[in-house]
């Protein structure tokens, strides 16, 4: 089905039911609010614009940035227990996301199709770290926030850079469907209240298998992460456009990707159908000065719940490298 048709039928579902539409938006947005509450602590910026951050432990502070469709639940449904024992683990909601608010009054709007870069997501959340003391970091960065990750090691300072399944370089050829529509002014003005208003959890409990294929999902993940808090229209359309527009931003960021000098761990899922690894993390490890690649056999795209002890111990590597263990 054409996107102008998608478009014609959300228009037509729009117009004819548009109070039933609002009232659902309005109910399922408020369930998401109450069902998955903020569980960190908000740090003002000073300018209005508020960052969400889970903070536990003690030790060399450890920077995790969620991916996608996503927000920081993803680490703390069972990740950040795995290492709050030897660091600081600070776990952001990235702009947009969450109950992080957007980097700019630039990017909001219905039928604003543009979004905020890496670059200036980082730039945000180490305006955030600021607030706790951070001073260099390790920065983990899963999926789509190993872009962000990848900005934070160009532009602030950190100890060492961990990226697992990272969409950190050009790709060839078009997203898939669903970005490409939500991801246009149009398609994403009309379509995410139809999502919002009648996305069932049957459809949900299936965007979010597929997400882990090969692996399993851990019982009790898509409960507690809240996936429908990325299915408030704002979040919808934020997170779409920050993918769609993605693509340009990792082609000139990776030209000063060698750059970099401070120990980077790339971790990888061998069966990521979501990130490939062949156009991702292999040509990345090639022109990093500083970096070690490690792929995971029979591992799809979430690697830190699939195996996460693999991700731990790249997190120690890196701790060690820039001395910090």
């Amino acid at each position: 089905m054409s996107i102008r048709i998608l478009i014609f039928l959300s228009l037509v579902l729009l117009a004819g039911c548009s109070a039933l539409v609002s009232q659902r938006n309005a109910t399922r947005e408020a369930e998401a609010l109450r069902n998955w509450p903020p569980i960190g602590q908000f740090f003002d910026l000073g300018d209005g614009r508020r960052v969400h951050a889970y903070v536990t432990g003690s030790g060399p502070d450890l920077v995790l940035i969620h991916g996608a469709s996503g927000n920081l639940r993803d680490f703390t449904f069972d990740f950040v227990d795995r290492v709050k024992d030897r660091y600081r683990v600070i776990a952001f909601d990235r702009p947009g996301l969450g109950y992080t608010d957007r980097a700019s009054d630039a990017y909001g709007g219905a039928f604003n199709a543009t979004a905020e870069s890496p670059a200036e997501q980082a730039d945000m959340l180490w305006a955030a770290a600021q607030k706790l003391g951070v001073k260099r970091p390790i920065v983990l960065g899963h999926s789509y926030g190993g872009a962000v990750a990848m900005a934070w090691g160009l532009d602030h300072p950190a100890s060492a850079l961990v990226i697992v399944s990272g969409a950190t370089m050009p790709w060839p050829g078009d997203l898939e469907f669903s970005y490409t529509l939500l991801g246009s002014a149009i398609g994403g003005a009309v379509v995410p209240p139809v999502i919002t208003a009648f996305a069932g959890n049957e459809q949900v409990n299936a965007v979010v298998a597929d997400i882990f294929a090969p692996n399993p999902v851990p019982a009790g993940y898509a409960q507690y992460v809240g996936p429908r808090l990325t299915l408030r229209r704002a979040s919808l359309r934020a997170n779409s456009r920050q993918v769609n527009n993605l693509r340009p931003h990792v082609v000139t960021m990776s030209k000063r990707y060698p750059t970099i000098t401070l120990p980077v761990e790339l971790v990888h899922g061998g069966a990521d159908t979501t990130v490939g690894p062949d156009i991702h993390s292999r040509p990345l490890h090639a022109l990093l000065p500083n970096s070690r690649l490690t792929i995971l056999p029979g591992v799809g795209h979430m690697p830190h719940h699939a195996q996460p002890q693999a991700i731990v111990d790249a997190i120690d590597r890196a701790a060690q490298k820039a001395g910090l263990l």
